[in-house]
């Protein structure tokens, strides 16, 4: 491996074993090491970009210095490999296993139920023990700031931070949330005490935490650090050499000799540059042990910091430092305490280093414009001795350059102290609270001559408003020498909107919002200044009061998380203590997950001589292909072939809705990410560098459509589109009080299921067999798809499923046409074949949720009760018709949602144009289609001026009622659920709260929404409402049960674990599911449609039903046995102990012509209540509380049915305010990872999360009288988007705006900031559409 020079021998150790690397690779990063050298899986690779914490590890140093022993997080993708010499690195597997002890972390996550798919557990686990390491006693704040760089796509967090509570002092907590009673929220119910109420875990059981049982620090360490002379490391890979210096003199040489050379200290800069943009630095040097750059001095004026620091360690060092020196000194050192809160997460804060956030000179960098703003300056080294250089307007020179020779090395950073009548603030604005890139920031600073308020100085800087940090030094011009008040800021506003100017299509975009934001941030300053000056007395008393009324203060948004409510029913007394169901059990490989050791298709060892798929995409979207070169690609190290459309031995195309769908493209492309073909080679990396070395020559063509009113100009559209009607809705427009027409628009949604796609096909080696392991949520549908592109029949196909890291949709059609082109790779090499896809190819590739523009026209009368309303549904398709058409049939079937309109028409096209094709996603078009009719009902309420909630009210079902497609149904538990969501909620009382609150603060607003939902379970088409399993019983008295179900998180498993307990009447600890194969369970339905539960539990219900009747005779013989003797009799008497079970399933069926049918087996019924906090100066909010009342019967299991409540609400709140896909004006996905594309987060959670499932409900139509829960609570997230257009509307009616005004979904702070319509907005020339190419389409 190595080229020239042999290199040095790296040596650290993993979970307390000695690990010696002869040949490390500079490439290397640790997760790869871990995965595939030591074979250690727990770690996770989730994003390979230090975005979602699924890779997380703990890091441990000794620091000869002090002889101390640190301790931190840090993602496993991001840490080189040769950074490692001399550290100890511990493991998920190193905390605890089943096989040894478990980690009280581990059971604490899985017996709270914080485990579903599990594959961001290990990660979770991973970052709660590291700062358990730090702080056997944290308290909440310290839980929310470990794990905000943990993602999470199932959970909703709430049951990860309820286990991660009970390490904290109970009282700490509470005191924390400031609830006061906060432990007895429980007991403010009346129904019976505390201690009657069936809870969801019990705390009392759990392993202790007991510091003294962690792994040791290797003590050969602590020697090796101690008596090691200092000397260079060297470690040379195939392309790249990394060099650590022992000494500054010779890192000032080695940078003089290689000026181009970067310096890495925490790669979180250097490495996403190298994996993500393919950049290649042949010298990389490492200064981690340059004691100059680890140093702290202290002077007279301040302090310099050295640029080794990490960030963490900087805000730790200034922490320490405020409370030594006087309030006036420390206010720099408190605005920079305050950015690196928010900087990044707590993995990337404890490796990046200050001196490579400075250097970086990123234009959006949080820290430059605080530093520069404060005066700071820094000292740099260089073979000609050192200087200091100011750090201001002149030393970002262009985007991430500096005024810095290549050959100089920045040392240390001097940070001053502020003196008397200094104000020092930084602000910053993100698309998410933590762990995000930031879209502005700003330091400003201002001086005023003591005893008055005349402005001695000022400087103010801003990042994320050009290519550098941008100081603003005519608006500071605008301010000097002259008196702090209005009209000075007044005329700063003008100055300032002038010399900061973007253009309209500026990189980035949101080119309106920043410019608004930096007049908010300069308002925000203002009152920040007022404020002080008060509190400064520097002025007279009245006048300061008068300038700053109570309503005008800011108080930043509440944080703190308080204890919520999971309210089920206990089971019956006389149900069997052993009979699982209705129990709130543990999803059956929570503690596995959270060990590490639940095998995931990735993790699966590698087999001999296999290989690795890379797939090649196409870079444009609408052209012809001219030629494809694989020359270069095929001479490449370790490339063994390039698999193209001439390749398929069989069909080479899937078939959906009677549309054809490529494989691979042959002669043209109708998409950027659409598959051309895929390269082959011996391992990851060298698959890879083949895929971009394969060129592809193209012919534009065209017209290409992006957005639904370019396809609908052209007709473009796939067929059929759908048309239902009742009553008749012309007549009854002429007959209403009142007509409105509006519109909403509501972007895409990406799955970001952790594990990206994942599969693995391989050759038996006679007569055509193939295995392929794989993460589908549709096996049968794999194996048909493989067979036919082989040209094999199905019976030579065995698909596997063990478990999938997240699916919500995303792993059925491309998933199964992906399988087809690893399994043509592994039939033409005659070897396996493995396919793991980059989470940016994934995003790429996959598609997501479709974007919908709605519009409507509703006639209604004076009192609110809707009579007419015409809704039309455009779907943005994408380039193939996957399951669009399904889903445009199944929003027109939701269309009425709860309300009983008698004139309703509802139109759906599913339009085709050359973006990535979408497809099926939780809730499958229903989240759309309410979406726009909610919004028509909140505008009918806002035209009139009433409360929405009255107007829902009034139009809802009531009686026996029938659909619109005439299904009869009675909405009795859906009034249940509403009433009941009201109740407890304190829905009126808080309704007020909420207007007092907004009639006491200006720039702060609430706002509260309540939205119900009705949503039809089951498939519409009736062949897939049918479920089979297999079940054995083995001699011992064990039980193996298979089903056709997939097990992706929601527990379905652990769910057929419990039916079978119940059937076989034996405990669940005797019952087993090792995996979903179509070997034992064939032609099964796919896991989607909330039905997983509903169709398997039925057919395992069916099979152990017969079993135990087989058994019957012998039960009488011996009534006094045991199940294992009943079970060893049945043997010796040749009775068969295996069985099959199968379940029909309802007939439903939809006649669109009559516009009548029964599509659905029953309704899931629910209503939400969300409060949120918003900032007007900003678009900011938290969610203050949501309660939540779903009727799902009675629940086979709570814990999983409230886990997924949780989550498909946490969804939905990403899909209504957060989560934006953008993609360039030529067709490109832009947010390809996390960085870009924000899902919710622990900060996103509601600050109280209540969910309640409806008592005393049954479902005739379902096993056990439950019913299916995985996707109708999605839709309710809408209630925070909701609840944020009433806050809204509470801010426009203080600019004397009142009546229905748009706001498009998702409602990022963007969107909602805008539509507060604030004095700055208006400020704001707008620049006229089609004047310009925008940053991004509107899609």
């Amino acid at each position: 491996m190595s080229a020239g020079k042999e290199g040095d021998s790296l040596c650290f150790f993993v979970n307390g074993k000695k690990v010696t690397e002869d040949h490390a690779d500079p490439e290397t990063m640790l997760l790869s090491f871990l995965r595939e050298k030591l074979r250690l899986t727990g770690t996770k690779y989730g994003c390979g970009g230090g975005g979602c914490g699924a890779c997380t590890v703990m890091v441990s140093r000794y620091q000869p210095a002090n002889k101390t022993i640190i301790h931190y997080s840090a993602n496993a993708c991001l840490l080189p490999l040769c950074q490692l010499h001399g550290a100890a690195v511990t493991t998920v597997e190193g905390i605890g296993s089943t096989k040894t002890r478990i980690h009280p972390v581990q059971e604490r996550i899985a017996k709270a139920h914080g485990s579903q798919c599990g594959f961001c557990t290990p990660g979770m686990v991973m970052s709660m023990y590291t700062l358990l390491r730090n702080k056997p006693q944290p308290n909440m704040e310290d839980v929310t700031q470990a794990l905000a760089g943990n993602l999470c796509r199932c959970t909703g967090y709430r049951p990860i931070v309820d286990g991660c509570r009970t390490f904290c002092q109970e009282t700490n907590c509470c005191r924390a949330s400031g609830a006061g009673n906060c432990c007895l929220n429980r007991e403010e119910r009346t129904d019976g005490p505390e201690d009657e109420k069936p809870k969801l875990f019990d705390k009392e059981g759990f392993l202790p935490l007991d510091p003294t049982q962690e792994l040791i620090f290797p003590p050969e360490l602590i020697l090796m650090a101690e008596t090691a002379g200092p000397r260079t490391l060297t470690f040379q890979g195939e392309r790249m050499t990394w060099v650590s210096p022992a000494s500054l003199q010779e890192l000032v040489q080695m940078k003089s000799s290689n000026p181009k050379a970067p310096l890495v200290l925490g790669n979180t800069n250097i490495g996403p540059d190298i994996k993500f943009k393919g950049v290649l630095h042949p010298l990389i040097i490492s200064p981690t042990r340059i004691a100059e750059l680890f140093e702290v001095t202290h002077t007279l004026n301040g302090v310099w910091v050295g640029a080794g620091f990490s960030l963490s360690e900087v805000r730790s060092l200034l922490e320490k430092l405020v409370p030594q020196f006087p309030e006036e000194k420390t206010e720099l050192f408190k605005a920079l305490i305050q950015q690196l809160r928010n900087l990044g997460s707590e993995q990337i804060r404890n490796v990046a280093s200050l001196g490579g956030n400075v250097m970086s000179a990123y234009p959006n960098s949080d820290l430059n414009p605080v530093l520069a703003a404060a005066n700071c300056k820094v000292s740099v080294i260089s073979n000609g001795g050192r200087r200091e250089v100011p750090l201001n307007q002149d030393f970002f020179v262009s985007f991430g350059k500096t005024v810095l020779k290549p050959e100089e090395i920045l040392l240390s950073v001097f940070i001053p102290f502020s003196r008397k009548g200094e104000i020092v603030r930084a602000f910053r604005q993100a698309p998410r609270k933590e762990s995000s890139f930031a879209t502005v920031t700003a330091g400003m600073r201002v001086v005023f001559s003591e005893g008055s308020r005349v402005v001695q100085d000022a400087s103010i800087y801003y990042g994320g408003m050009g290519p550098t940090t941008v100081g603003a030094p005519k608006t500071c011009a605008a301010i000097i020498t002259r008196p702090w008040d209005d009209e000075t800021l007044s005329q700063a506003y003008d100055v300032l909107l002038d010399e900061l100017a973007l253009p309209p299509s500026a990189p980035g975009g949101q080119v309106e919002f920043r410019r608004s934001l930096t007049l908010s941030f300069l308002f925000k300053f203002n009152l920040e200044v007022l404020q002080k000056l008060r509190e400064m007395s520097l002025c007279l008393q009245n006048v300061i009061t008068n300038e700053l009324p109570e309503k005008m203060q800011i108080q930043p948004l509440p944080k703190e998380i308080q204890h919520s409510l999971q309210e089920f029913q206990h089971v019956s007394k006389d149900q069997s203590s052993q009979d699982p169901v209705g129990r709130p059990i543990m999803h059956r490989s929570a503690i596995s997950q959270a060990t590490g050791e639940a095998v995931y298709c990735d993790d699966i060892p590698k087999t001999d001589r296999e290989l690795f798929l890379v797939l090649v995409t196409s870079s444009r979207a609408n052209a012809k292909i001219t030629g494809l070169d694989v020359s270069e690609a095929l001479q490449l190290p370790g490339v063994v072939d390039v698999i193209t459309a001439g390749d398929i031995p069989g069909k080479t195309v899937r078939t959906f809705s009677g549309y054809d769908e490529e494989l691979l493209a042959d002669s043209q492309v109708s998409c950027v990410g659409q598959m051309v073909c895929a390269v082959v080679a011996d391992s990851r990396v060298h698959a890879r560098r083949a895929a971009s070395a394969v060129k592809i020559g193209y012919e534009d063509l065209p017209d290409s459509l992006f957005t639904v009113e370019e396809a609908t100009e052209k007709s473009s559209y796939f067929e059929p589109r759908r048309t239902i009607e009742r009553g008749n809705v012309a007549e009854a427009f002429k007959s209403v009080d009142q007509v409105y027409e509006g519109e909403i628009r509501l972007g895409g949604q990406e799955h970001f299921y952790m594990e990206t796609q994942s599969m693995l096909v391989v050759p038996v080696g006679e007569e055509a067999e193939f295995n392929v392991y794989i993460s589908t949520q549709w096996p049968t549908s794999v194996q048909d798809a493989v067979a036919e592109t082989l040209g094999i029949p199905s019976n030579r196909v065995t698909c596997h499923v063990k478990r999938i890291g997240g699916a919500f949709g995303g792993k059925v059609t491309k998933t199964t046409i992906l399988a087809c082109i690893t399994s043509v790779a592994a039939w033409k090499t005659n070897r396996a074949v493995r396919c793991v896809l980059e989470r940016g190819e994934d995003m790429l590739i996959t598609g997501g949720r479709h974007p919908v523009l709605g519009k409507y026209k509703v006639g209604f009368m004076n009192d609110g009760k809707i009579v007419a309303a015409d809704i039309q549904y455009y779907l943005n398709s994408g380039n193939t018709v996957d399951d669009s058409v399904v889903v445009a049939e199944k929003i027109l079937l939701h269309m009425d949602n709860v309300y009983n309109i008698p004139n309703l028409r509802g139109y759906a096209a599913a339009c085709r144009t050359h973006l990535p094709s979408n497809t099926a996603f939780r809730g499958f078009g229903v989240p759309q289609c309410l979406m726009v009719v909610e919004n028509m009902v909140n505008d009918v309420a806002m035209a009139l001026g009433r409360p929405a909630d009255q107007v829902r009210e009034l139009n809802m079902y009531k009686g026996p009622s029938v659909t619109h497609y005439k299904l009869e149904f009675s909405p009795e538990n859906m009034l249940r659920c509403w009433e009941e969501c009201k109740l407890k909620s304190d829905y009126g009382a808080r309704c007020r709260a909420v207007d007092l609150f907004n009639q006491q603060s200006r720039w702060k607003k609430r706002g509260i929404s309540i939205i119900p939902i009705k949503y039809g379970i089951a498939f519409s088409e009736s062949f897939l409402n049918q479920g089979a399993a297999l079940v054995h019983i083995y001699r011992d008295g064990s039980v193996l049960v298979s089903h056709g179900g997939t097990e992706m998180g929601q527990g379905l498993h652990t769910k057929m674990q419990q039916v079978a307990s119940r059937e076989l009447h034996i405990p669940h600890s005797k019952i087993h599911i090792s995996e979903t194969s179509t070997n034992t369970v064939p032609n099964a339905s796919m896991s989607a449609a909330s039905f997983g539960t509903d169709a398997n539990g039925m057919a395992v219900k069916n099979a152990c039903e017969t079993l135990y009747q087989r058994l019957e005779p012998l039960r009488q013989k011996n009534p006094g046995g045991t199940w294992e003797s009943w079970v060893k009799a049945a043997y010796f008497e040749k009775i068969s102990l295996s069985a099959t079970g199968f379940y029909r399933g309802p007939d439903l069926y939809m006649d669109w012509d009559k516009m009548k049918g029964q599509p659905y087996a029953y309704f899931t019924f629910g209503a939400c209540c969300s409060e949120v906090e918003l900032d007007c100066l900003t678009g900011d909010y938290r969610t203050v509380r949501t309660d939540i009342v779903v009727d799902i019967g009675k629940s086979v299991n709570p814990s999983a049915d409230i886990g997924q409540i949780e989550g498909a609400f946490m969804q939905g709140l990403g899909l209504y305010t957060l989560e934006e896909l953008k993609f360039s004006p030529s067709g490109l996905l832009y947010t390809r990872g996390p960085s870009q594309y924000k899902i919710p987060a622990i900060c996103d959670m509601p600050l109280r999360f209540n969910v309640h499932l409806l008592s005393d409900s049954n479902n005739p139509h379902a096993i056990y009288s439950s019913k299916g829960i995985g996707e109708p609570v999605l839709f309710l997230g809408s209630s925070v988007f909701f609840a944020i257009k009433d806050a809204v509307a509470a801010a426009r009616s203080e600019s004397g705006l009142v009546g229905p005004f748009p706001l498009r979904s998702p409602a990022t702070a963007e969107k909602a900031f805008l539509a507060c319509a604030s004095p700055f907005t208006h400020k704001i020339p707008t620049s006229k559409p089609g004047s310009f190419k925008p940053w991004a389409l509107n899609i």
